[in-house]
């Protein structure tokens, strides 16, 4: 793998973020009404039913949340770059597309890593408040491990799509459940068995419990296992993915 070429490709995206400001306005601000809005909406009827405060148990979902959808999407700037050229030109540079590919996928992770931390920093601000600021660190580096799941699931999605209409409608219909069904906005422990194994296939929900579990101390299920099935299906993810980066035709 050439570093360099890895480099470059994370720097590209990492110009890209910090250029559009829009962009980062556009994805704080739904994190920010989901926290509010379902935050203290659903607390009164959430302490009633003796589950807490369900402010502090949204919150990593909702930083979940806002992850997925900026890591996933990122697969549309491959589309982007087949249609006007710049792809191609990075093709056809002397590096391998495994290196492009890990690139760009890093590159995506961070960002998506970087908007989560900015919505931790929001929810903290509305009320939220971590059962241990010890557990910062390993959030974020869960974060990290999320990002880099759901954008080489995006940049897969993208090798083998070329119109980003179809790739839009497609990863609409794969977030959506993708995010509700992982228990970011109800404790899967009270769910019917049917959903929990159907939470249980969804790799976002083993995102949202080890966030819970280093954030507020809670989780559904043991940490290692949260860890392990993260760390597998994002290297399942980038094998698969640079497979069908290599043969996307430009």
């Amino acid at each position: 793998m050439h570093m360099n070429a890895v480099y470059v490709m994370w720097l590209r995206e990492m110009k890209r973020f910090i250029r559009s400001r829009s962009r980062i306005v556009g994805a704080l601000g739904q994190p920010l009404l989901f926290l509010i809005a379902f935050g203290y909406g659903f607390g009164p009827v959430f302490a009633k039913a003796g589950q807490g405060n369900y402010l502090e148990f949204i919150a990593p979902g909702i930083i979940g949340m806002s992850i997925i959808f900026t890591a996933i999407f990122n697969g549309m700037q491959v589309i982007w770059d087949r249609q006007f050229g710049f792809l191609k030109e990075t093709m056809v540079a002397p590096v391998s597309r495994l290196s492009i590919m890990f690139g760009r996928t890093l590159g995506g992770a961070t960002v998506a890593s970087i908007e989560g931390m900015l919505v931790l920093i929001i929810a903290v601000i509305v009320g939220f408040r971590p059962s241990s600021w010890a557990g910062i660190v390993p959030a974020i580096l869960v974060m990290l491990l999320i990002a880099l799941l759901f954008s080489a699931l995006g940049i897969m999605a993208a090798s083998r799509l070329k119109d980003m209409q179809g790739f839009q409608i497609i990863m609409n219909f794969l977030v959506i459940p993708l995010f509700f069904l992982s228990g970011a906005l109800f404790p899967l422990n009270t769910v019917p068995s049917a959903l929990l194994f159907v939470a249980r296939l969804d790799p976002l929900s083993y995102g949202v419990d080890a966030l819970r579990y280093f954030l507020i101390g809670v989780a559904t299920f043991p940490i290692a296992l949260d860890i392990g099935v993260l760390v597998g299906i994002t290297a399942l993810f980038l094998a698969v993915g640079s497979y069908f980066f290599s043969r996307m035709e430009v």
